[in-house]
């Protein structure tokens, strides 16, 4: 929804969002790409109208991706634990709320596969509650949770 928001010639570009997770049955739900009305109902209704289709799912009201954006992803399985599947570059790699279950090493070895999908001034976003201090040495702190590809 941000990017088709926020670039105006979006259908220009050659954008594909990789959505990854090592749960099989929560990558088929984000998949499948319908919410009940208890997911969506903090967004503003403009938003809601523009790229969600209201549908039912059993006897409660859900609302379900339109196509445009849903084209945008790709869902597929991974462990980050081994070698990444993907080959670069990688603009923006999100990868929030996860590495605070690793230790220090394994941290290390993952963001350094990261580090060879990404050119210099990619970004890469983690959770609040995660660094890179001491970790690597490969992306510059630009915001609270945003780094750059050094």
């Amino acid at each position: 929804m941000t990017i088709v928001e926020t670039i105006p010639d979006w259908q220009k570009w050659d954008i594909k969002i990789l959505a990854t997770d090592l749960d099989s049955d929560i990558l088929a739900r984000a998949q499948r790409g319908c919410y009940n009305a208890e997911r969506v109902k903090g967004l503003h209704p403009k938003r809601l109208g523009r790229f969600f289709t209201e549908t039912q799912e059993g006897t409660e009201r859900a609302y379900q991706v339109v196509p445009e954006l849903a084209k945008l992803i790709t869902f597929k399985q991974i462990n980050l634990m081994h070698d990444l599947p993907m080959s670069g570059p990688l603009d923006a790699i999100f990868c929030r709320n996860v590495v605070i279950y690793f230790d220090k090493d394994t941290q290390r070895g993952l963001f350094s596969r990261m580090a060879k999908l990404q050119r210099p001034d990619d970004l890469l976003l983690l959770g609040h509650s995660e660094t890179l201090f001491k970790v690597s040495e490969d992306y510059t702190l630009i915001g609270k949770t945003i780094y750059r590809r050094s």
